[in-house]
């Protein structure tokens, strides 16, 4: 599938999600399971038919792996990541995906369903915040950094500052545009690939450096956790990675 029609695919899904939460009056718990809501699941129901159709398999955190096993291209989804924020009314939340092909994640697509903005990033063509470049803020001191958790750390490490937002995808997204200096799983929290995949690619395509906790592949096609760190710089990745405890 040409970049052009798979965007445009992840763009219908996106907005399919958009119309189905806009006539959605009930977005509280849906009592399925814990931490599932009543809008991921309408979302969820709006988004596949539209990846599907146009020969996607899907992962979607809520309704796991659908569609043709065989089909060259996985769509990694999270119809409403920051779904608690959602609920809440804290407009930061998104629908994420990540398509991966045989060597990876091909197209990532993040848009804060609050507010539309736009994070888009194609494998080798950079990254792209509402149409303009997106570059990481270049920072090597943990001192002066910002970062963005996920989790409650054990210790301070003596970055400047903190914030916990709620929606792993958005973070990712804030270290790829520079507004964040970097973004980690902390504590004794992990995240999932339909959390963070979209956002990696976008980070990859910003310049950013990027790993795993416990030295692992972040590149997951099933319902394995991880633990990953994005940073502006290989410097500051590294010295965050050297916190074990944190």
């Amino acid at each position: 599938m040409e970049d052009v029609r798979l965007l445009q695919v992840l763009d219908d899904a996106v907005g399919a999600v958009r119309a189905a939460l806009d006539v959605l009056d009930d977005w509280g718990p849906a009592g399925t399971r814990p931490g599932q809501y009543r809008l991921d699941l309408a979302a969820d129901g709006a988004a596949l038919p539209v990846l599907h159709s146009a020969g996607l398999a899907v992962l979607s955190e809520e309704s796991g792996f659908t569609g043709d096993a065989n089909a060259g291209l996985l769509a990694v989804i999270d119809p409403v990541d920051g779904s608690t924020n959602a609920h809440r009314g804290v407009p930061f939340y998104s629908t994420s995906i990540c398509v991966l092909d045989a060597e990876g994640p091909l197209a990532g697509l993040v848009v804060n369903q609050a507010t539309g903005t736009r994070y888009v990033a194609i494998r080798g063509g950079g990254a792209e915040a509402d149409g303009a470049a997106m570059r990481v803020s270049g920072c090597e001191d943990l001192g002066s950094a910002i970062v963005g958790i996920s989790g409650f750390p054990g210790h301070h490490p003596g970055w400047a500052q903190y914030r916990a937002l709620g929606a792993a995808s958005l973070e990712c997204c804030a270290v790829a545009e520079g507004v964040l200096d970097a973004y980690m799983v902390v504590g004794r929290s992990t995240l999932y690939g339909w959390d963070y995949l979209a956002g990696l690619l976008i980070c990859r395509e910003a310049g950013a450096a990027e790993g795993e906790r416990d030295g692992v592949d972040l590149v997951v096609r099933d319902a394995s956790s991880r633990r990953p760190i994005v940073a502006a710089t290989t410097a500051l990745q590294e010295r965050l990675a050297a916190e074990g405890t944190l």
